[in-house]
């Protein structure tokens, strides 16, 4: 997909402006990695699966897209464009090896951006379960060339556990191998049914957490045991009923909303009960949580950006209202106020959350999502 080159951004620009700039110059390329190791077993993700992949079944033209073929020319370009991202995908193994390597090689050589390092755009980022159960980060890829070839962990302490990588944000997959040292025992584990399938813009798609694992999507996952789709898209995440027909395939946990930060009062009160009542046609008894926009952490000295939020609020409030009055059962809401935290370091350009803004966006929610799901 060609997009046009953007020289200089506003802090209130959405991601999306940002995204499309995908021929940014690189720089001179990097050495290729040597061949990978040959004294290490590897294993092909492939063979069993990766979740954050909805509609399995249906054909890819590259087998880590978010989205099946059917959907190119049936959704606007863009959101196209940017569904070849791996945004969201995690592969789950046990292994007893003593350092664990990733060979993968990525689909583009855009490696990072201005406001987003490598780790997080190309990275693939390590997760393993603790003796108390508990997921804990264990260590993430560093980027320099579009093929990868690394040791992500060395020297682990002895144990037969479970691990998690979550795979690149802003960048797609062609091929990922997991290698352990041979002799090392390895089983893999089939990705997990019934997701929570997050639709919505750049924030959604991991703008700007510093590594795969830190987007709120992918810590809402580990902290409610559930698995996660991604389904957001850098300036196009604009309840297009196109992409809600697709939403409406997946045998989902509970569908989130989240598409505030790309719309404004007259596109929220337009589309929004359109993609709520296709979603409920299809999915009579699965949640949908409905999610305002954070306000942007400068919006305090930046009065046209508050009132922007303000409005934006009033009209999914306004949506969120009318469909409970029409019947529409099961339907959340999350407020945006707050939602980065009030000292204004929740954002790394004002609108996009660091690590720290996905942490309490994650807070945020998370008793909304429990409440959804039972939990």
């Amino acid at each position: 997909m060609k997009t046009p080159h953007i020289a200089l951004l506003a802090l209130t620009l959405t991601f999306g402006d940002l995204a499309a700039q995908t021929n940014v110059p690189a720089g001179p390329k990097p050495a290729q990695p040597a061949a990978k190791p040959a004294a290490l077993d590897w294993h092909d993700v492939t063979k069993w699966g990766v979740e954050g992949r909805a509609w399995p079944e249906m054909e890819r033209q590259r087998w880590f897209d978010r989205f099946p073929s059917v959907a190119d020319g049936k959704v606007p370009a863009p959101v196209w464009g940017l569904s070849r991202d791996s945004a969201g995908m995690m592969v789950r193994f046990k292994t007893d090896a003593t350092s664990i390597s990733a060979h993968y090689v990525l689909r583009t050589d855009r490696l990072a951006m201005p406001h987003m390092p490598a780790t997080g755009v190309s990275g693939v980022d390590l997760y393993a379960r603790d003796e108390q159960g508990k997921w804990r980060w264990v260590n993430v890829t560093k980027p320099a060339a579009k093929e990868v070839n690394a040791v992500i962990q060395a020297d682990i302490a002895p144990g037969f556990r479970e691990y998690a990588a979550y795979l690149p944000l802003y960048n797609g997959i062609e091929s990922l191998e997991i290698g352990v040292p041979k002799g090392a025992k390895f089983e893999d584990l089939a990705p997990r049914t019934k997701p929570i399938v997050f639709y919505g813009t750049s924030i959604t798609h991991g703008a700007c957490a510093s590594r795969p694992g830190m987007v709120h999507t992918a810590i809402l996952g580990r902290h409610l045991e559930t698995p996660v789709v991604n389904l957001g898209f850098s300036g196009n995440g604009k309840m297009d009923a196109s992409v809600g027909e697709l939403l409406a395939k997946i045998d989902a946990a509970a569908f989130v909303i989240d598409c505030l930060p790309n719309m404004g009062p007259a596109d929220v009160r337009q589309k929004c009960t359109p993609l709520v009542k296709m979603l409920r046609a299809a999915r009579p008894e699965t949640p949908i949580v409905l999610v305002e926009d954070r306000r942007n952490t400068n919006s305090w000295i930046t009065p046209k950006r508050q009132q922007f939020h303000t409005d934006n609020h009033a009209a999914l409030r306004e949506s969120f209202e009318a469909l409970k009055k029409d019947g529409i059962g099961k339907l959340y809401y999350i407020p945006g106020d707050g939602m980065l935290g009030d000292d204004a370091e929740g954002a790394t350009d004002g609108s996009h959350p660091n690590d720290l803004g996905f942490m309490r966006q994650a807070a945020a929610f998370e008793p909304v999502l429990r409440e959804a799901l039972g939990k």
